[in-house]
């Protein structure tokens, strides 16, 4: 009887162990998931902002239809920085930030400098805390196509 009920703990602790490892693979995939679709979203970002700056857009026009995308959208924010990382389109008004220029840097915002300096044209992060206020964000971001820029989005948790 003891055997046949230690047998059953163990098949009970494995089904909800291997349940829990699904679980994990599943969080992960559907982080994967929102990785690439914010992937597309900033790639799309880079090729709107070239077309609206070669069209002679102004700054607060872009801005304008950022803020639109992001009001109709799960995107919170947009932030495209110009070649040397300062903020030059967004839909946060008012809000200045430099990208740092080291990818190496301590900031949560430091590997998108890998954008700015060529060696990658892809970054993704995973929900941490923000340099700028310290919310919580998930931020995916892309090269420029126009330009050496950032074009990140960004998700609050």
């Amino acid at each position: 009887m003891k055997a046949t009920l230690r047998a059953l703990t163990v098949l009970g602790l494995c089904i909800v162990l291997g349940g829990g490892m699904l679980t994990a693979q599943r969080v992960r995939a559907a982080d994967d998931a929102v990785s690439q679709h914010m992937v597309a979203q900033a790639m799309l970002a880079a090729q709107f902002v070239a077309a609206a700056v070669k069209a002679k857009m102004s700054v607060e026009e872009i801005n304008a239809a950022l803020a639109r995308v992001a009001a109709g959208s799960v995107i919170s924010e947009f932030w495209i920085s110009d070649e040397t990382g300062a903020i030059e389109f967004t839909n946060i008004p008012g809000t200045r930030f430099k990208f740092p220029t080291d990818p190496a840097g301590e900031s949560q915002a430091a590997p998108f400098a890998a954008l700015l300096d060529g060696s990658k044209s892809v970054v993704v992060q995973g929900f941490q805390p923000r340099e700028l206020d310290k919310k919580v964000f998930k931020y995916v971001g892309v090269a420029g196509v126009d330009q050496r820029r950032i074009v990140q989005v960004g998700v609050a948790k």
